[in-house]
């Protein structure tokens, strides 16, 4: 056997095992990104269901946070216009409220005990 034969062959003996661990490592580095893919996949949708329960949430607690301010600023304004007998409808249009809202506002002072 001359040299060079010797060598070829050694050196196919030499390969065999690198190409059969690069497969291998093709095999788990395809298999990692795919399911990299698929992990990116469900946090897409998961964070867009974040995203809209916090729109949602975010708009539902601004609305009453900001009618419950609106109410609290405005409870005291009403009462007082009651007190002075001015009329439902009057103190509606006064206040930009409703004739039902003001109704309750008042209703609510006199449960307390409040009604002079």
């Amino acid at each position: 056997m001359s040299w060079p034969r010797f060598f070829s062959q050694f050196l196919s003996f030499l390969k065999d095992p690198y190409k059969e661990l690069r497969e291998e490592i093709d095999q788990l580095t395809i298999q990692q990104i795919q399911d990299l893919y698929q992990i990116k996949k469900k946090l897409k949708v998961l964070e867009e269901e974040l995203l809209v329960n916090d729109t949602t949430l975010e708009k539902q607690s601004s609305f009453n946070t900001g009618k419950n301010q609106i109410h609290d600023i405005i409870k005291n304004q009403v009462w007082s216009l009651a007190q002075q007998g001015m009329d439902i409808n009057q103190i509606a249009k006064q206040s930009s409220l409703t004739n039902q809202e003001v109704q309750e506002i008042i209703n609510e002072f006199v449960d307390k005990g409040q009604i002079v």
